[in-house]
């Protein structure tokens, strides 16, 4: 196994860490920085396995495969985490989840059809505005102030707006693989 790989499924690995801390949070604020840390070195390694994939040649089917699914791991955590904690919408994680399974399900036939997937454009760009959204949020767990608290909502209702154009697209790119089965 690659390093881009192992940086995957470290990120894949610390995300359940972010649920933890987030759900000690009142206990200790302590709490808040560790799951801001945790979902920074969990970014981090998102940017670092995707660089190191492409310039040292390692790109993978393994790692088309796992980079995206680690990526949709760790953004549920905080998502999920967001909603108990009222800070975002129900839509908006109902949207998040519609779009995750439709393209799990068209990459599941691909994979079936011996095809994989890699993300296009639009899914990274979302991925970014969702981690740019997260770590707002998280900032504003930390600091509620006015700046914060728009700033995050601003960059979740981008994110989810991105969520849905690049879930049609992806579906749009890949219709032809669930017709013809």
């Amino acid at each position: 196994m690659n390093t881009a790989n192992k940086l995957t499924i470290f990120r894949i690995i610390i995300s359940p860490l972010l649920i933890v801390f987030l759900k000690l949070k009142e206990k200790n604020q302590i709490f808040n920085y560790l799951a801001l840390l945790v979902f920074l070195v969990a970014s981090l390694t998102d940017f670092l396995d995707g660089f190191i994939a492409r310039k040292k040649n390692l790109i993978t089917n393994l790692g088309k495969f796992l980079d995206p699914l680690a990526d949709k791991i760790l953004i549920t955590a905080a998502y999920l985490c967001f909603l108990e904690l009222k800070l975002i919408n129900v839509y908006v994680v109902f949207l998040m989840f519609t779009r995750e399974f439709l393209v799990f399900l068209i990459r599941l036939v691909a994979s079936k059809n011996n095809k994989v997937l890699a993300a296009n454009f639009l899914g990274k760009f979302k991925t970014v505005t969702q981690i740019l959204a997260s770590i707002l949020t998280l900032l504003y767990i930390i600091n509620n102030n006015y700046f914060l608290f728009y700033s995050y909502n601003a960059l979740v209702y981008i994110s989810t707006i991105l969520t849905t154009i690049s879930g049609i697209v992806y579906i749009k790119q890949n219709i032809k693989l669930l017709t013809n089965n």
